[in-house]
């Protein structure tokens, strides 16, 4: 199982978002997602969020609040412990990411971009304010089979 963090940074009632257009063989490819990714060797959580948001956006997070951990099993591809945050106070300006188009989206508008289906859930539990989430997603291929929330 790979660990991974995926953080969606607040400002202005809208989330930024990443569209995933750009990397070849991108498993997200098409979707809306927040920003984040792979654990590196030795990388606590808080270093691996701080790393990922600075090299895909370009901002320092000077604040976060973590949620939990959203656990994904695939029979397509490799399973993944996701540790889930919102960025809450950064500095620095966005730039061209890699990895596809960043964008401001406004909250109300977010859930209904193309995305994960699995993703929807804890989205939903993040406007909703829960001070914490932890949830199983299970996929088959592209589609969600099973969701189990702790919420």
């Amino acid at each position: 199982m790979i660990n991974t963090t995926l953080c969606y940074i607040e400002k202005d009632d809208k989330y930024l978002m990443l569209f995933r257009n750009k990397k070849e063989n991108d498993l997200n490819e098409g979707k809306w997602v927040g920003v984040g990714g792979k654990f590196e060797e030795n990388e606590t959580p808080e270093e691996c969020l701080v790393r990922e948001v600075k090299e895909e956006t370009g901002l320092t997070l000077t604040d976060w609040h973590f949620y939990g951990i959203v656990n994904f099993f695939s029979d397509k591809w490799e399973n993944e412990a996701m540790y889930l945050y919102k960025g809450t106070a950064f500095i620095g300006e966005l730039i061209n990411s890699a990895e596809g188009e960043l964008k401001w989206i406004p909250k109300t508008e977010v859930l209904d971009l193309p995305m994960w289906e699995g993703d929807i859930h804890f989205l939903k539990e993040m406007l909703e304010n829960k001070k914490t989430i932890n949830m199983t997603l299970r996929y088959e291929g592209d589609k969600l089979v099973e969701f189990k929330s702790d919420n």
